[in-house]
């Protein structure tokens, strides 16, 4: 059975956070974008720690039956890409986040609040 874009954000988002990501956010994009119907966002303290929320988001999605479409930047672990199809995660290195700011960029985009 499929996730539906919703329980997959939840799973990525969970995914991150169990690795310590900080300042996760997660962006709805579906009234303004049609690369994807989400964003989550978040940071790592190290090169180490992104590398590991990245493979950790990875592993929850395959374990859910969710195809990763592509992965970028694992080697230098600055600005992780991974692409879920509904759902890209950006994870950054802490540095990196504030000089790309992309919350910013995609500001149209609705915060999507976790109870």
């Amino acid at each position: 059975m499929a996730l539906t874009a919703d329980n997959l954000l939840k799973a990525a988002v969970k995914a991150a956070e169990d690795k310590k990501a900080m300042n996760v956010v997660a962006l709805s994009l579906k009234e303004i974008s049609l690369v994807a119907d989400y964003f989550v966002i978040c940071s790592g303290n190290s090169d180490t720690q992104v590398q590991a929320i990245a493979t950790e988001v990875r592993k929850q999605a395959e374990l859910s039956g969710v195809r990763v479409r592509g992965i970028e930047g694992m080697d230098s672990a600055r600005w992780v890409l991974i692409d879920l199809g509904d759902v890209i995660v950006h994870v950054f290195h802490r540095d990196e986040r504030d000089y790309y700011n992309i919350e910013r960029l995609w500001s149209d985009a609705k915060v999507v609040e976790f109870a």
